[in-house]
């Protein structure tokens, strides 16, 4: 049975900073494919969550991958997956702070 997302405000306000970006800096197509990427990975990682590696073992933060420039940070609990961040891995990795 899928489980529940749920976004953080950390996570809400990267996501929104990367569509302004695109919009901004590409086309609406280019927006709606990263929007329709994002979607596709969250009902994957809703069906399956722990299909993507741990990378903080002691917070239990996993890593996807969803361009080569953006990285969602997610952790499973019991009855949700909550989104911790979506990272432009174009950053300084030390600005990455996962609440």
């Amino acid at each position: 049975m899928p489980k529940l997302i749920v976004w953080s405000p950390s996570a809400e306000y990267d996501f929104a900073i990367i569509l302004s970006y695109l919009n901004e800096n590409w086309n609406e197509q280019v927006t709606n494919h990263f929007i329709d990427l994002t979607e596709g990975m969250l009902l994957q990682i809703s069906n399956n969550p722990r299909q993507f590696p741990v990378i903080f073992k002691k917070e239990r933060v996993r890593k996807c991958v969803l361009t080569k420039h953006n990285t969602l940070f997610y952790r499973v609990s019991t009855f949700q997956i909550e989104i911790l961040r979506v990272f432009d891995s174009r950053q300084d990795p030390k600005t990455l702070t996962l609440k």
